[in-house]
């Protein structure tokens, strides 16, 4: 029964006017919102954080087979590839070097969902899948960090693509990546901003999801499990960080917790996972995070410790916010230009 209304609330929104359809995304979203299937979510954290990836070590095996996973659902959902191989050929991989001795081959995942009348303009969301690999002690499995935000993003590119294929596609092009290297130092993402597949100045937003699966000590004391980090939101333009509360306010109703949200925190932490590299270009960014915890880098951060109700809480957010900037015409203005 529940399908068939959600079938009946397209085929009625399916005749929506052109004049009528600048209201259309504000009934969209709750619909698709509501889509979105933790079940989804758990079953590909299941197989990126399973053993025998061997902890996802940029430039070894494990890693080598979850970004082939990864290329094989987004490009079922009909995402595109995006960039060149070097036979001149659309790949959905990005290869590259890191590391000064004995260098070591690994690369970024990526794929397209074109847009109508502002396909030339691009909202990222971004997640990091690898991890440390293997230790003396034994598989650095990377549930949280960050199969989570991985898994969660795969999620995410099944939404955008079903509301494509439902006759609502997003006005901006909507682009998922997958970066490699990131626990070697951002080196995933600094060669994507480095060498970018598209005009970096035509990329509204980057939405970078890394470790949301977890809840850290600060939150257990309290008691309070429905919150996530935001950082970075308000540090290049306010009114990214204004439509992050916003969609907050109206659907989600989680605790945004801006105590990382610094450039001065002990932690560091805006300068520590993707998003920076794309801040370091001046493109507004919003860094979703959960927080460390007792099982950051450690064996023990395995997917059977997963909060999955949280986690698709977060999901509602990040969903919500790149929709509402990829389905509107909306212009995050940069706070330099307003000073």
């Amino acid at each position: 029964m529940k399908i068939n209304v959600f079938k009946s609330l397209i085929f009625i929104l399916s005749f929506c006017s052109q004049n009528s359809f600048g209201q259309t995304p504000e009934v969209l979203l709750p619909i698709y919102l509501s889509q979105i299937d933790t079940q989804n979510i758990k079953s590909h954290l299941e197989f990126l954080a399973h053993d025998w990836l061997e902890g996802r070590e940029s430039g070894e095996k494990g890693q080598f087979i979850a970004g082939l996973y990864l290329k094989s659902q987004l490009q079922a959902l009909g995402f595109e590839p995006i960039f060149l191989d070097s036979s001149k050929q659309k790949s959905y991989f990005q290869h590259f070097s890191f590391g000064k001795i004995n260098p070591k081959k690994s690369f970024n995942v990526a794929g397209l969902l074109k847009g109508t009348d502002l396909a030339h303009e691009f909202v990222i969301l971004s997640a990091h899948y690898d991890h440390l690999g293997l230790g003396k002690d034994g598989v650095y499995n990377g549930a949280d960090d960050n199969g989570s935000g991985t898994s969660t993003l795969l999620e995410l590119a099944r939404i955008f693509s079903q509301l494509k294929k439902d006759g609502f596609p997003a006005r901006r092009s909507i682009m998922i990546v997958f970066f490699s290297a990131e626990e070697k130092g951002l080196m995933g993402s600094e060669f994507f901003t480095d060498n970018p597949p598209i005009n970096l100045q035509n990329v509204i937003c980057d939405l970078n999801v890394d470790m949301i699966g977890r809840v850290d000590e600060k939150h257990q004391k309290i008691n309070q499990n429905d919150y996530v980090y935001i950082i970075g939101s308000n540090f290049i333009s306010k009114d990214l960080h204004d439509i992050n509360e916003n969609i907050n306010q109206q659907y989600v109703n989680l605790n945004l917790d801006y105590d990382y949200n610094s450039k001065t925190d002990k932690l560091r932490l805006y300068y520590r996972s993707d998003h920076y590299n794309f801040a370091k270009k001046n493109i507004p960014v919003i860094f979703y995070f959960s927080g460390l915890h007792n099982d950051y880098h450690k064996v023990t951060d395995t997917y059977d410790k997963i909060m999955y109700d949280k986690t698709l809480k977060i999901a509602h957010l990040i969903f919500g916010t790149a929709f509402y900037i990829a389905y509107n015409d909306v212009i995050l203005r940069k706070n330099k230009d307003l000073d």
